[in-house]
Formats: C-alpha cells, structure tokens, sequence
C-alpha cells in the first residue's frame, strides 16, 4: 500500500515537472550549478593531489637526508666544525639506526672534466659509496656498478649518466674509456640511469653526472662539505628513523638536553603526510563553499513548491475533500521537491563528469591530467540534493497538508 502510494505520487511529481520544463529548469540552476562544482573542484583536487604526489615520488619516497644545520640565532655559540657532518658520525648511523637499510655520505665537488679535446667546467662530481646505489635505485645501464673494493682502495673510477656521454662526446657504451677530474685520471666503469626530478621541486633540464667513491673524493677534498642520505626500511618508519637519528647525533655531538639539534633530518615521507593533511583542508573547505550554492538552490525550490501550493490550491481542496488524509498530501508535495532536486543532481553530475573528462585530455604534462571525480563527491552530491528537497519542501509541503478543504475550494 505503502510502496503503491509513493509510486503513484513520485509518477505526478514527474508530470508535473514535465508540464512545467523551463520553471523546473530555472528552478533547479542552483542544485545544477552546485553538483557541477562539487564534482569539478573535487576531481580538480584529486587530479592535483595525484599529480604532486607523483612528483615527490621521483625523490623516493623512503629517502631521509641528515645534514648540518645552523639552529636559529646561535651563530655565536657554534662554529661551522661544530655543526658540520663527519664521517665516523655517518658510520655511527649505519651502526645504531635499525631503521635504515642503508646509508651514504655524500660529498659534492664542482670541478672541470676534460674527455679527449672536451673539456666541460663547473661539472657536478659526487662522491658516494656503494650503498648509494640502494638508495637512489638508479638503474646501470652498461658496465657495472660501484664496489665496496673500489671504495677501500681509492680507485679512481667513476660512473656517468646518459647525459654526460653527449656532452662529454663519450662512446655510446664508454665504459674503459678514461676522464681527467682536476688533472686526476679516472676510468669510466658504468653508466647510470637519469633520474630527472620535477621541476616544481627545483629540477630542471638533465645535467652532467659523475660519481666517483667517496675516498676517492676524500682525497680531492680533504675536508668534505658533506651530508647523509639514506633509505629507510619502509616509508611509515620514518618517525623511528628520526627518532634514531636525532638520539645517535646528540650523543655524538655530546648536546645536552637544553641544547638544540646542530643538524636536521628530512624525509620525502614527511613532505607527503603534510601535503596530504592540507590537501585535506582544502577539499573540506572547498565542499563548504560549494554546499552554499546548494543551499541556495534549496531556496529557490522552496519558493517555486510554495508557488506550486497556492496555484494548486483548488486541487488539493478537490482532494481533501474526497477523502485524501493530510499525509498524503505532505507526502505527494515533499515527493515533488525531492524529485525535483534529484533531477537538477542528475543534470549536475551528467554536466561535471564531461567536464572531468575535457580535463583529463589536457595531456599528462598537465595537473589535473588525473583528475578523477572520487565516489564521495558523487554520495554527497546525492545526499545533499535529496536532503535539501525534504528540507526546503517540508514547509511548502505542510502548508499544503494544513489547508481547509472548504477554503481551498473557495480559492480563485
């Protein structure tokens, strides 16, 4: 009885949005133009929020870095010796860090690199050790890797990437071929994958890369301007990795517990956690501003079920008097409304997801090139359509419940 009688006033709802189409339509702007921004902004949000996460990813997202660092507005009580990194401190942290899988000093020389007649200046020379490898998961395309025996031994070897072997003019596979580094003689023994980094982290066009071990480049620089970079086991342990870190360092340092970290501990993890909590807000905050245009779309149904009521006065006193009981007419008003929301809702979403798609083609260069609209906006776009209908039709609709059947009937 129940379902007979909802059907049969959801079936009048629809006639009489069909024989009024263009005030349904302009009713329904509001409701239209909300769900097309609730879908086009959370997909756009979406989109974005892939789009970065994806280029944090060219860092890695389990690398932590450990370097010197001034602590604010205390130049005068620490020296540079004081803050910088040491080796035996980096060794200490492969020793007594759990959470790393592996660890590197890295040191950093800008040096001129001669090949044959070439001769390349302010050339970007590292000196890492073989862990480095492990870490950085760059791939050798020819030749070998790093070995710890070339660390031991000092060799004067190195690897290239791609971009080196143009520049320098090196044979395609330049492995046995042989670089001067400030006048040193080094064999090319590999050739390392370019790993380019997103320019919105600060990365730009490939440059040339040698890596030499990290004793060798002791040698050139007997006093190296360094940092670590590591990796840890998992990106959720990042907070144990730091934990670690931050323990072995004052110890090592010999801080007290007054005195402030003289270095600073980074992670890929930790920039993405962040992001993620303000991608967060945002969406939050952008869902509440849209809401407002369903609101005000909730108004103008209001408005148009309150017009509907008193141009069918004579109807539903012809109905009342009959024998229809006030709930039914509450019910065949509130049905309308809701109806009447939930087309505006389809229209909505049927429009939105077109504009996801057009921004989708934008090509994968562009931000929102993923831009996806998630289940959720879809669910609230629904739900919030549906409960403005019963919000903003239940007064309309009990005016229409309340209605003297004789006075209705009297109603010109």
């Amino acid at each position: 009885m129940i379902l007979r009688l909802f059907l049969q006033t959801f079936g009048l709802a629809l006639r009489q949005i069909w024989a009024n189409k263009v005030r349904a339509m302009l009713t329904t702007l509001g409701i239209i133009i909300g769900v097309v921004a609730v879908i086009v902004l959370a997909a756009a949000g979406h989109g974005f929020k892939t789009f970065v996460l994806d280029q944090f990813s060219t860092f890695g997202a389990s690398k932590v870095w450990v370097f010197p660092r001034m602590p604010p507005d205390q130049r005068d009580r620490f020296s540079f010796r004081q803050i910088r990194l040491y080796v035996h401190q980096v060794d200490a942290l492969a020793a007594n860090c759990p959470s790393l899988e592996a660890i590197t000093p890295v040191m950093q020389i800008n040096a001129t690199v001669q090949a044959g007649d070439r001769v390349q200046p302010f050339v970007n020379i590292q000196g890492v050790r073989p862990s480095w490898h492990i870490i950085e998961e760059r791939s050798v395309l020819q030749g070998r890797a790093l070995m710890q025996v070339d660390e031991d031994e000092r060799r004067q070897v190195c690897l290239v990437n791609d971009k080196a072997i143009q520049e320098l003019g090196l044979d395609a596979d330049p492995s046995g071929d042989t670089l001067l580094i400030e006048g040193r003689r080094f064999l090319v023994i590999g050739v390392v994958e370019t790993k380019q980094v997103s320019p919105m982290f600060g990365g730009n066009e490939a440059q040339t890369e040698i890596f030499i071990p990290f004793r060798t480049g002791e040698a050139m620089r007997p006093e190296p301007r360094m940092y670590a970079v590591a990796k840890t086991r998992s990106p959720e342990l990042f907070e144990d990795a730091r934990a670690e870190i931050r323990a072995t360092m004052r110890r090592l340092r010999g801080l007290k517990p007054e005195d402030p970290d003289t270095f600073g501990v980074q992670a890929i993890e930790q920039a993405i956690s962040q992001f993620k909590k303000v991608a967060t807000g945002i969406t939050v905050f952008i869902a509440g501003v849209v809401s407002i245009s369903l609101l005000v779309g909730g108004i103008g149904i209001m408005n148009i079920m309150l017009v509907s009521v008193s141009e069918r006065t004579r109807e539903i006193g012809l109905r009342k008097a009959v024998g229809a009981r006030p709930e039914v007419i509450l019910l065949q008003f509130l049905v309308e409304a809701v109806t009447l929301c939930l087309a505006g809702c389809l229209v909505g979403l049927a429009l939105g997801l077109t504009v996801v798609l057009a921004m989708r083609a934008g090509g994968e260069t562009s931000p929102v090139a993923k831009a996806e609209a998630p289940m959720w906006s879809i669910i609230l776009s629904v739900a919030f359509s549906a409960g403005t209908g019963v919000i903003f039709g239940m007064f309309p609709a009990i005016k229409a419940a309340r209605l003297d059947p004789i006075v209705a009937l009297r109603h010109e």
